[in-house]
């Protein structure tokens, strides 16, 4: 179970559009990269119950990975699209929308969820 308050992501939006801003990207690629962060890190806290998910940013050339890492070791499996009345199940498909590239790896305690985004193929 994950606390009422979801843990503050600011720091971790801050520093990813800080160095994509400063990298020369596109201000609308840093708000698809901020919006895809904010997804994975609040499904790390809501779904994984990790009181602070651990955000690592890698940007290598012109193509920059996004990991969010918790503690649960269950993956996200293949889902079916959301009900169009639902409050929630849509940011794994909106994630998947607004990068080129999504998944997830185990890690020695849980799992990893990451998204590439390539400034070439934007």
């Amino acid at each position: 179970m994950c606390a009422f308050n979801p843990p503050d992501w600011t720091a971790a939006r801050t520093e990813l559009c800080d160095l994509l801003a400063s990298a020369g990207w596109p201000p609308d690629i840093i708000s698809d990269a901020e919006l895809a962060l904010h997804e994975l890190f609040v499904n790390a806290w809501k779904h994984a119950g990790s009181p602070a998910p651990l955000v690592i940013v890698a940007l290598l050339d012109r193509r920059l990975r996004v990991s969010v890492c918790d503690d649960s070791p269950t993956l996200p499996g293949p889902s079916v699209p959301a009900d169009l009345f639902s409050r929630s199940g849509r940011g794994l498909h909106l994630v998947r929308s607004l990068t080129h590239r999504f998944g997830a790896d185990p890690r020695k305690t849980g799992k990893a969820v990451w998204f590439e985004l390539q400034l070439d193929a934007a």
